[in-house]
């Protein structure tokens, strides 16, 4: 049922009653994910990428009281001249967005909620959260697992953000029965980096096997997102080895500083950054990119896939 909250923009709304190809963003990137202008430049980019490989982009976000599933150019300078200092959206803080009529960055997992009140079925980000280091004992874990498990979007990600634990993230994701696809890879891949020593559930190949297998998985009733890992480009990859003692090393300065909850995230990827000497928000650039050009191919190939079992 759709929210008297949603507010879709008109060409996403056309796109969609036409059974067009529509791509959702999330906006935590525009406002958690690096510095003004440079954050509204990449998600400029990156909806022009979308654009490009034949798709609508719907970068959402919460603003005025309402769900947005597409934004102007005004909304988006918003987010970005505003930062850090917009609310970070995940489920349990939508309603209280909502009411108080207050800006809100999406989250993967507040994304996945708007988008499939739209009517929007692939989401291209960065990655995804998952468990924490240290979250068998403390139980950090990223919101976005549950939605992952509860809602009916396809995630294209560059797997999940390397200072998690992968092995945990990828074990709760199988207790829950979220589908790890690899595309064109049996690695699950690390974020930065395009190792991780892990494997996915499964591998394909083109736009057009994951679309008849998405479209598979909920024309048989399987309620769930899916996982597609789309391992960063080979030029912009990051030695695995190189950056895990960058994230330990991050890691231990958050913990002196006693840095932790939704502040953890932007704080690592931070000192990540100033420890890489800005080559990790170049990978960080072009994995996203790459991310939404697949999404829009994939959402291509699913639009001519329901046009074809209609006819």
């Amino acid at each position: 049922m759709m929210s008297q909250y949603l507010n879709k923009k008109e060409e996403v709304a056309d796109a969609l009653a036409d059974g067009k190809a529509v791509v959702a963003l999330e906006s935590t990137i525009i406002s958690h994910g690096m510095p003004y202008p440079e954050n509204v430049e990449t998600a400029l980019r990156v909806e022009e990428t979308v654009r490009k490989a034949g798709a609508v982009p719907a970068t959402i976000a919460i603003l005025d009281g309402q769900l947005c599933a597409g934004l102007n150019l005004d909304q988006i300078e918003t987010l970005g001249k505003t930062g850090t200092a917009v609310a970070k959206a995940s489920r349990r803080d939508i309603p209280f967005l909502l009411a108080k009529k207050q800006l809100g960055a999406t989250t993967v997992a507040a994304t996945m909620i708007i988008a499939a009140q739209a009517g929007i079925e692939l989401f291209a980000t960065g990655g995804i959260g998952g468990v924490h280091r240290g979250g068998a004992e403390n139980f950090d874990i990223s919101a976005d697992l549950q939605e992952l498990a509860r809602t009916n979007v396809a995630v294209v990600c560059a797997g999940a953000k390397s200072i998690l634990d992968l092995p945990l993230t990828l074990e709760y994701l199988e207790t829950y029965g979220v589908p790890v696809i690899g595309y064109q890879t049996r690695e699950f891949p690390a974020f930065y980096s395009r190792e991780s020593g892990l494997g996915v559930d499964y591998t394909l190949h083109t736009p057009e096997e994951v679309a008849t297998v998405l479209a598979t998985k909920w024309n048989a009733g399987l309620a769930g997102g899916a996982i597609i890992a789309n391992p960063v480009p080979e030029k912009f990859s990051m030695d695995a080895t190189y950056l895990n003692g960058i994230i330990e090393h991050a890691l231990a300065e958050a913990t002196r500083e006693k840095i932790k909850g939704k502040a953890i995230t932007p704080y690592l990827l931070s000192k990540i950054k100033e420890l890489t000497e800005g080559k990790s928000l170049v990978s960080n650039i072009e994995l996203v990119l790459n991310n939404a050009r697949l999404a829009a191919e994939i959402a291509v190939a699913s639009s001519l896939l329901k046009r074809e079992l209609l006819t």
